[in-house]
């Protein structure tokens, strides 16, 4: 093992770890399905981006993972057909390759066919697919390589999902630009943005989150506030009306995460509960049912949650005591179970020891274990995994990190 510090990013939170060659491997495998979508998102618990020790921004894009080193270099892998690798080609990368030309790097968030980065100086930077202006340039011109979104600046984190961008500034304000046909940009229009609009009715945000289609904000109040689509109910506001405004969830308090899958929404609480709302027609909620909640309900048999994660049907939930606890659509393996069948209540991710942070793709996952090292499961068409190959993992394996050393 060699002593250097990976910053890993596959959605939306940063922690530091030590880094370590070698190939994943032992997992139980099976033929890839290629039942894959967009990713979650995850959340931390505080506005800087951090979640656990050293902190630790993590984002999974549709196919793509995205890792920063200590050095502020960024690292890619998965699949590049839109450029969001940044590496100027579109070739797909099944193990680590550096982001040319981009230094100084401390979060980054994969959308679903685009990347974000977020520099030291406040400024945004973004590549890869740009139908709807997710890239934020003014334009709807795709491209292979990173450039600064012009005239944004004081920004302390960012958020990316399907085809639209966020970012949160300083003085608490939020930024939103992209696709907006269900009103996901929040700014009380279906009207899509190719450069950043504020989210003009919210203020005093802590973290950013959400779905393919829905947003939430954590207030630092402890409450949360919700808009987009809401087809399954996940604004949580006991309807299924949509929202072009953020709008408060139904009984929320003391929230300290979230997170919004494909067409649910998963909150933890400051007594290590965990809330969830929208489609359940895979147990998503956790709540035992396969019944769709318009309003927040309580996900079974969870105590100590730290911090809670969304794909794009599947939850994790990160405990106090480093374990990782999963339910959901379990189509890839993505619950990391060892099995393929779905889960209506949580259950145990096999084989990864101590864990300080966990992210969700969308039939995906990735935790970080105190040790050091990357584990990640599930789905693995275009190398999304990092292990070198992309056969399916059905419990967790190591991601290559070789090509990462110095």
């Amino acid at each position: 093992m060699k002593n250097d510090r990976l910053w890993i990013l596959c959605g939306s939170a940063l922690m530091a770890t030590t880094l370590v060659t070698g190939c994943g491997g032992g997992g139980s495998a099976g033929a890839e399905s290629g039942a894959d979508g967009d990713t979650g998102t995850s959340t931390p618990p505080d506005s800087s981006g951090g979640s656990g020790a050293g902190g630790f921004t993590v984002s999974a894009g549709y196919r793509h993972t995205m890792a920063i080193k200590n050095d502020g270099s960024v690292w890619t892998w998965g699949r590049n057909g839109d450029g969001q690798l940044g590496d100027g080609t579109h070739i797909d990368r099944h193990a680590p390759i550096q982001v040319p030309g981009l230094a100084g790097v401390k979060q980054v968030a994969a959308g679903e066919y685009h990347s974000l980065a977020l520099k030291s100086d406040g400024t945004v930077w973004t590549w890869g697919y740009n139908d709807s202006g997710q890239l934020g340039d003014g334009s709807v011109n795709s491209r292979a390589t990173p450039q600064a979104v012009p005239g944004l600046t004081g920004v302390k984190a960012i958020h990316a999902k399907g085809y639209h961008s966020f970012a949160l500034k300083t003085d608490g304000t939020v930024w939103s630009w992209g696709r907006n046909y269900n009103g996901q940009l929040g700014d009380g229009t279906d009207t899509y943005r190719y450069s950043p609009v504020q989210v003009t009715t919210l203020s005093d945000v802590k973290v950013l989150g959400g779905g393919m289609y829905h947003m939430l904000a954590l207030k630092n109040d402890g409450t949360v506030m919700a808009w987009g689509d809401n087809s399954f109910g996940q604004l949580g506001v006991g309807s299924t009306d949509e929202k072009h405004l953020p709008t408060a969830v139904s009984g929320l308090a003391n929230v300290s995460s979230i997170a919004g899958g494909w067409f649910h929404s998963v909150v933890s609480l400051a007594d290590g509960t965990v809330r969830g709302f929208g489609a359940n027609d895979y147990g998503q909620l956790g709540d035992g049912t396969l019944v769709h909640r318009y309003s927040p309900v309580q996900t079974n048999g969870l105590a100590g949650v730290k911090r809670i994660e969304a794909g794009g049907d599947h939850t994790y939930a990160l405990l106090d005591d480093g374990s990782v606890r999963s339910w959901g659509d379990n189509i890839d393996g993505q619950l990391g179970n060892g099995g393929m069948t779905q889960q209506s209540s949580p259950v145990a991710v096999s084989g990864l020891g101590q864990v300080s942070e966990v992210v969700a793709g969308f039939v995906h996952g990735l935790a970080l274990r105190s040790d050091g090292s990357l584990m990640a499961w599930g789905a693995n068409e275009n190398g999304r995994l990092g292990d070198g190959t992309q056969t399916r993992r059905l419990t967790p394996v190591q991601v290559f990190t070789g090509a990462l050393m110095p």
